[in-house]
């Protein structure tokens, strides 16, 4: 069989043409301190039962927390919500100290204003390249009206809500 290689920059360029939503995974550390990721890898899987699934990289200090605690919060984050969705796209321990968030009765730490929280329990693991693939169980939903966060071409840009019902 032939081994084909593809570029790292164009496969990367390729999937910034689809655009996203920005998603925030958080869960606590073992010192309980919200740790968490930025995350585009993000997708509905399932209906029955209501599954989810998020792609740490290997590599991301919160992954080994998420398979530890065997739950977690994702966040769809809102319009405005670029700055957040930065410090969790950042590097360091101190990234999130200053954020303000609450504790989920469930046990997930959860940040403020998302336009939609989904609290997870790991349903399952596999391994995907230099990512892992996490199946979330969603327990529980909270929405809010507004606009959400895209992540298009490198860029974070508003998506407004459509007035046109589906």
């Amino acid at each position: 069989m032939t081994q084909i290689t593809v570029d790292p920059t164009d496969f990367r360029k390729a999937m910034a043409e689809f655009p996203s939503g920005v998603t925030v995974v958080t869960t606590l550390d073992e010192n309980n301190a919200v740790v968490g990721f930025t995350a585009s890898a993000f997708s509905s899987l399932s209906m029955e039962p209501p599954l989810v699934l998020v792609c740490p990289a290997l590599t991301s200090a919160t992954y080994p927390h998420l398979v530890r605690n065997q739950r977690f919060a994702i966040h769809i984050l809102a319009a405005d919500q670029q700055d957040l969705a930065m410090a969790f796209a950042s590097k360091g321990a101190d990234k999130v100290s200053a954020l303000d968030w609450g504790m989920s009765d469930l046990g997930n730490p959860l940040l403020k204003g998302a336009s939609c929280v989904l609290e997870c329990t790991l349903w399952r693991e596999y391994e995907g390249g230099d990512h892992a693939i996490l199946i979330g169980q969603v327990q529980r939903i909270d929405r809010a009206e507004g606009g959400v966060l895209l992540y298009h071409r490198g860029k974070m840009t508003n998506h407004a809500v459509s007035e046109i019902a589906a």
